[in-house]
């Protein structure tokens, strides 16, 4: 894959963020270190960097993409708000093959309600 400026930037916004940005939500920060980005731009580097394999994509179950850094963690997605939170403390261990198939990667993802809509309730 070329590297270029607009998707270096978009990497490391992903890479440093922890909050699960959608696409515009990309496209804000981005705009921050390169003013004339386009959102289309950004669309175009988020798909590239996903099938690179470079970041994951995430759904909220609200009909939004959210990406994500590559590093081994399942997530927990809250039904109500559509919160995304990192969970590292499952105690998988990382699969690598599974019957004679080679695993490249694996998703986990529990949903119910987060601690803060449990407590509106």
């Amino acid at each position: 894959m070329k590297s270029t400026k607009q998707r270096n930037v978009i990497l490391d916004i992903i890479n440093n963020s922890y909050d699960h940005l959608d696409a515009y939500g990309v496209y804000e920060e981005a705009r921050k270190k390169i003013p004339n980005i386009s959102l289309g731009t950004v669309y175009r580097n988020l798909k590239a960097l996903e099938d690179a394999n470079l970041i994951d994509a995430v759904f909220d179950g609200a009909d939004k993409l959210r990406y994500d850094r590559k590093t081994c963690h399942q997530h927990f997605i809250c039904t109500k708000c559509h919160k995304i939170i990192d969970i590292y403390d499952l105690g998988f261990e990382k699969i690598n093959t599974y019957k004679n198939n080679l695993v490249m990667n694996y998703k986990i993802i529990l949903e119910g309600i987060c601690e803060e809509c449990q407590k509106e309730e």
